[in-house]
């Protein structure tokens, strides 16, 4: 059986219809589902964009041991056990942070193609000068969004777009190899994360009147700089580029289609995370200056990611509320391939799920930047059990088991090196408090029940620790 995985960066589950949202368009994404095993309960493990690359690539939850870095070359993965199984692989991609400056995730594929100039990617010098969207104290790192406008400025049409060009590729590589034998085709697009600058056409299904500024690549943290208007459209702008990716997800299925690979092809639709528009009182997924770097927590808006699963065997759409998690999708397609377990793959696969052997996989799910800094950022563990997310702090100093190095600085969320925030450790010691939330009763993660739960807090934590230790290495 052959496999396509296909990655879209930044991906809100809440935004597509077959999870429950009847306002953006995302017709063909809702089409594969009809025909597709649906998770609900997907769940992000390393947190963001490489770390949770490092998870797929090797079947492992990396967080506690490993960082935004390079694929090591010690780590075993998936690509290069196919082809020690004679599969073909391919890498197509327009996410460039898993492979410039030496990121060497295309390790192991027999071939791979990267579709260049996504943010930041250091990609085109012309035009010298490039106007902003909005006020420069409302975004991101200006000298990142400058590259990138630069590196669009030459579009002509909808077909330049990364997602476009990324789904093109794909579907030209497998109008010549859809006979090998077997393959593995991995297609990654960094669409549609920010800055966000789909055709005007889409925006316009979603926020046509607005007059205001465009904040397209906005700063990272409290939302207080932006007015509910600015947000309003951020929204539309993310929504518009969701349904630009739905269309160009659309046309590689077409062609999957088209040359009769659903018969005997396997095809995974997954993303990393999500992005605040405002929830929580926040904006984008960690607090950002050009310097300084701190998480915040990871609520359901970020965690919970869509996870679409089709088989040939499958003839209609079919739901299933386990906890899932990324290293189960490389550990399916492993099992899908007739690999035997090798002693390195920590993830369950999902293939007994889908067939009715098995109604879940792991008691918890565990959301988590990496944990080599210590306390270092503050990062906060997502712990999803039953009807609870439980938000843990393990910058509390009484957890001696994280690990820690003695760097203190980090390339997330973007790939810049920023110091990690240390002084809110100093002002929220002894303050900074977990947090507990039962999802039925309050879906929007707004009433903390955790001095209200401590021995359910207590039970959570030791399962998280248990959980730590469990995928640590030796």
């Amino acid at each position: 059986m052959n496999k396509i995985l296909v990655v879209s960066d930044t991906f809100r589950q809440d935004y597509l219809g077959c999870y429950g949202n009847n306002r953006i368009r995302t017709p063909n994404l809702d089409k594969f589902a009809r025909k597709s095993a649906i998770f609900d309960n997907a769940y992000a493990a390393s947190f963001p964009t490489v770390p949770h690359r490092m998870d797929l690539a090797t079947g492992r939850f990396t967080f506690p041991y490993r960082e935004w870095e390079p694929l090591p070359q010690d780590e075993v993965v998936v690509s290069e056990i196919l082809g020690q199984h004679n599969y073909t692989t391919m890498l197509i991609c327009d996410t460039p942070h898993i492979l410039k400056d030496g990121y060497n995730f295309d390790r192991g594929f027999t071939g791979w193609e990267w579709i260049r100039g996504q943010v930041t990617d250091r990609f085109q010098t012309d035009p010298a000068e490039v106007s902003l969207p909005c006020s420069p104290e409302k975004l991101r790192h200006l000298e990142v969004l400058k590259l990138h406008l630069r590196n669009i400025a030459h579009r002509q049409g909808e077909k330049d777009c990364f997602v476009a060009q990324t789904m093109s590729k794909a579907a030209q590589w497998l109008e010549r190899n859809y006979k090998q034998d077997k393959f593995f085709l991995w297609v990654d697009t960094f669409d549609p994360h920010e800055p966000w600058d789909p055709p005007r056409y889409y925006v316009d299904m979603y926020d046509p009147n607005y007059k205001g500024e465009e904040v397209t690549y906005p700063k990272y943290g409290k939302c207080g700089f932006l007015t509910a208007e600015e947000i309003k459209h951020m929204r539309a702008l993310y929504a518009g580029e969701v349904t630009l990716v739905d269309r160009w997800i659309g046309f590689l299925l077409e062609e999957i289609e088209r040359l009769g690979l659903f018969d005997n092809t396997a095809v995974i639709f997954t993303s990393d995370h999500g992005f605040y528009f405002g929830e929580h009182n926040l904006v984008g997924k960690a607090t950002i200056t050009d310097h300084i770097f701190e998480y915040v927590s990871l609520y359901e808006e970020i965690a919970r990611i869509p996870l679409l699963v089709y088989l040939p065997k499958l003839r209609k759409s079919s739901r299933y509320s386990a906890l899932v998690q990324p290293p189960d999708i490389t550990a399916a397609v492993l099992d899908l391939a007739g690999v035997k377990d090798l002693g390195l793959v920590q993830g369950k696969s999902l293939v007994p799920i889908i067939e009715g052997k098995k109604d879940k996989l792991r008691d918890i799910s565990v959301t988590s930047p990496s944990l080599v800094h210590g306390t270092w950022g503050i990062p906060r563990v997502t712990v999803r059990k039953d009807d609870w997310s439980f938000i843990s702090t393990p910058a509390i100093p009484e957890r001696p088991h994280i690990l820690e190095k003695e760097k203190r600085k980090t390339r997330a969320v973007d790939g810049i090196v920023r110091e990690m925030h240390t002084s809110a450790l100093v002002e929220m010691r002894g303050k900074l408090q977990d947090e507990l939330y039962c999802l039925s009763k309050d879906p929007k993660q707004s009433l903390n029940l955790v001095d209200k739960e401590k021995e359910g807090v207590k039970k959570l934590r030791d399962e998280f620790d248990q959980f730590f230790h469990s995928v640590c290495p030796d």
